[in-house]
């Protein structure tokens, strides 16, 4: 019954005090900032063929009246991904193709590719995108806007927002909400919008960046070799100003993820990474989140009395507050009563993680092994 208890008394904690997170709040809605200054747009892309045409399109589609640019890093594209935004872009004078220079060691990819982009970068704001997130074309003036106001009378350097994700398959129905509800969970969105708080969090496919923040800390190279780049991004700028992320109501990502395997691996590469390597705190998570979900649903199923009274208040509880983010993706409630099957995925994952991790071959994207080191 122990157990039971303690899982029910941390779902209270989670719920009441846990800066909001199951809200899947705030959104950012469409704006118009007072001052229009220049920004300059930077993709970093590796064999994004398939998308990268519509995504520079939504990008020189904005309806943002300041000085912009969008600056293209190829980074060793063997799928034709330059041509494919070159012929998107036509001869628009604003779109600036870079063919990337080979990775120097200790980098990631992507950073390095961030690296090349900005170096080419004069404006005085910076917007980092992915190459499989389209744009609707009030975006870029309401993330100004969103900029142009305080929060708790701070000045804003970093505005990030969590893009829609793609969810039409099985596969992303049963697991991109939950990792979107984890993601709220491990960042409450609330104490990262708060700068009195020391939680720090971004979304990679948006990041709109003051530049003097960017070379306060020292600038990319300072994070060359990050892995979970956006959170350690964000968390460089909030220890000098402050920082806001959101839900996106006019970004979103067409990267199809259509089989389970595609999501596993998304969530396997940097799990054990978000865990600094350590095998200690390995255990304690995994045994965290078998209290967190597992023991509930066991608790209704096999226990009696108090035990199960207490279990089915946490599952109650969990189910609950996974609600809102299902919403957001138009995914029915009854997904809610799968949580301890999805966490059972997601613990699986981090445990393939590792796995990799201890046999030497680290975190792996696009056909680049970054090693156990990085």
């Amino acid at each position: 019954m122990m157990l039971a208890v303690i899982a029910a008394l941390i779902w209270l904690y989670l719920y009441a005090l846990h800066g909001n997170f199951w809200q899947s709040g705030p959104e950012l809605t469409p704006a118009r900032p007072a001052l229009t200054p220049s920004v300059d747009i930077i993709v970093p892309a590796r064999d994004e063929a398939g998308t990268i045409g519509a995504v520079i399109a939504s990008l020189l589609a904005q309806d943002y009246t300041g000085i912009f640019r969008v600056i293209l890093v190829d980074d060793g594209s063997t799928d034709g991904t330059a041509a494919a935004a070159q012929a998107a872009a036509g001869d628009d004078p604003r779109f600036l193709l870079l063919a990337g220079e080979a990775k120097p060691a200790g980098w990631s990819g992507k950073l390095w590719a961030l690296e090349q982009g900005v170096a080419q970068s004069t404006a005085p704001f910076v917007l980092l995108t992915d190459a499989d997130i389209t744009h609707d074309p009030g975006h870029l003036a309401t993330l100004m806007a969103r900029m142009e106001q305080p929060l708790r009378g701070a000045r804003l350097d970093l505005v990030s927002e969590m893009v829609r994700l793609n969810c039409a398959s099985t596969a992303e129905r049963a697991l991109i909400p939950a990792f979107v509800y984890f993601f709220q969970m491990l960042y409450p969105f609330a104490r990262v919008n708060d700068p009195l708080s020391a939680t720090a969090a971004a979304a990679g496919g948006v990041v709109l960046i003051r530049r003097e923040a960017l070379e306060r800390f020292g600038g990319i190279v300072s994070i060359r070799g990050a892995l979970i780049d956006d959170v350690t991004l964000a968390q460089r700028v909030k220890q000098g100003g402050a920082i806001y992320l959101g839900h996106s109501s006019l970004a979103r990502s067409i990267r199809p993820y259509p089989d389970f395997h595609d999501i596993r691996a998304m969530i396997a590469r940097t799990a054990f990474t978000q865990l600094r390597y350590s095998y200690g705190l390995l255990a304690l998570t995994l045994a965290g989140l078998a209290l967190v979900w597992l023991v509930p649903p066991l608790a209704v199923l096999f226990g009696d009395g108090a035990a199960r009274l207490f279990g089915l208040i946490a599952y109650a509880i969990a189910v609950l507050t996974y609600q809102p983010t299902l919403r957001r993706y138009g995914v029915g409630w009854t997904w809610g009563l799968a949580l301890p099957l999805i966490a059972l995925v997601f613990m699986e994952a981090t445990l393939a993680s590792a796995w990799r991790y201890a046999r030497g071959t680290g975190a792996a994207w696009k056909n680049r092994d970054y090693g156990a080191a990085s």
